[in-house]
């Protein structure tokens, strides 16, 4: 493809990485479908790593196997996007490094915002959560690129 075409390709998909963001924004302050309307007079959190999945996988009767899956296979999913497209997107963010430091830092801001706006609640374990699915995104994207990528005068293959 000619370099020109390719650059069209990555203004299109960061455009569709602005909109995946404007999602997740909406999900994680303002969606009714997840309590983040109520605004709680004291600030709710946990910085106790793996208390959160514990008490969802303990009480996963009385919650629902649904609120399970949301609650922990759902803060991997959430982010996998997002570590898939760094690097497609920018051609700086290419490392495995560079991916896992943005997805924490992501989910960090995120949760940070959770707790000073007092929607939702500020949780380890989502920050290890999203990591992981950051973490995920790249492993599909370094295997994408592996199986796809066009190869370049290094023979490394490109993407």
């Amino acid at each position: 493809m000619k370099k020109e075409w390719i650059e069209k390709l990555r203004w299109g998909g960061r455009i569709l990485l602005g909109i995946y963001l404007a999602c997740l924004i909406y999900f994680m302050f303002f969606s009714e479908s997840y309590g983040r309307t109520e605004l709680h007079r004291d600030y709710q959190y946990n910085l106790i790593l793996f208390q959160e999945i514990r008490r969802f996988i303990k009480y996963r009767h009385i919650l629902g196997t649904a609120a399970v899956v949301i609650n922990v296979a759902g803060n991997v999913a959430v982010f996998v996007p997002l570590g898939f497209a760094l690097p497609v997107l920018f051609e700086r963010i290419k490392s495995f490094l560079q991916v896992m430091i943005l997805s924490f830092s992501i989910s960090l801001l995120a949760e940070t915002m959770q707790l000073v706006l007092k929607v939702g609640c500020f949780d380890v374990d989502d920050l290890l959560l999203n990591t992981i699915g950051g973490c995920v995104g790249y492993f599909i994207y370094f295997a994408f690129r592996r199986c796809f990528g066009k190869r370049g005068r290094d023979g490394k293959a490109k993407l």
